[in-house]
């Protein structure tokens, strides 16, 4: 894999709430301290809204913490910027734009796109799209309007990858496809990437390490190191033994969750 000596976070003391619409405050993330290091792949498991999603939109820089600090190479995160790339379930694309226009949309926004247009190729073939340059989003399936969404937020070699329950809405072939796709490309670009899933099985195949969240106000009730060689197997020993422990640690972190959720 690539070294990338960048891409260290840290958090330090993150507190965040939101005002509901009838005037109460809901506390999701509450004194989250944690570390994640250059080139590392974590994945944020835990109860369905336990604050996942605002974990990784506070590093995105899309919304702030009402305490504490979320920061880059040391640096806070205090908005949006090209060094964190963000990937929705949904692929985002516009419709208007062929798979082409799509991923060179960025680097045509910041001015770099004259000299930086050999990436645009460079990535479309990176995640499987060489030769649909000229189709439009309506023309693709699920699995390759999420390629070219990966190909989009890599073309400005962030950082940081953030991928939010990319896979969510693709069935199950295709999403086991995907998931071998993307750790070939972190492999190969060795880029810090943080994914948020609800798949126990997804987590443990892609990750290095988990963490896993409790109900909300959440913190990180555990982080587990994945120390499985790759490429994994899913029906190995090692493998379903880590599985049995997540999902004890989802179990009491979670009280009144239904087990069956995660499985």
């Amino acid at each position: 894999m690539v070294t990338q000596k960048t891409g260290f976070i840290q958090a330090q003391g993150v507190r965040k709430s939101f005002v509901q619409p009838d005037g109460q405050t809901v506390v999701a993330l509450q004194d989250v301290q944690t570390e994640i290091q250059p080139g590392e792949f974590i994945s944020l498991i835990g109860p369905s809204g336990c604050g996942k999603s605002t974990f990784l939109r506070l590093v995105a820089g899309l919304i702030k913490p009402d305490e504490g600090s979320f920061t880059l190479d040391g640096v806070p995160i205090s908005g949006a910027g090209y060094e964190r790339g963000l990937v929705f379930q949904d692929p985002t694309l516009f419709p208007w734009l062929t798979i082409y226009e799509n991923v060179a949309f960025g680097l045509k926004i910041r001015g770099l796109y004259k000299e930086k247009k050999d990436d645009v190729k460079e990535f479309i073939k990176l995640v499987g799209l060489e030769g649909f340059e000229k189709a439009y989003p309506h023309q693709l399936s699920g699995g390759m309007a999420q390629r070219a969404a990966l190909a989009r937020a890599l073309v400005n070699h962030p950082k940081v990858l953030l991928l939010d329950e990319p896979f969510g809405a693709l069935d199950a072939f295709t999403r086991m496809n995907m998931q071998d796709e993307l750790i070939k490309i972190w492999q190969e670009r060795g880029t810090t990437t943080i994914m948020v899933t609800h798949d126990v099985d997804e987590a443990i195949y892609l990750s290095d390490k988990i963490f896993v969240m409790t109900p909300r106000p959440a913190k990180i009730e555990s982080i587990i190191k994945v120390e499985i060689g790759r490429p994994r197997e899913r029906d190995l020993p090692d493998f379903l033994k880590l599985r049995a422990k997540i999902l004890q640690i989802l179990n009491f972190a979670g009280k009144r969750e239904d087990i069956q959720y995660y499985l």
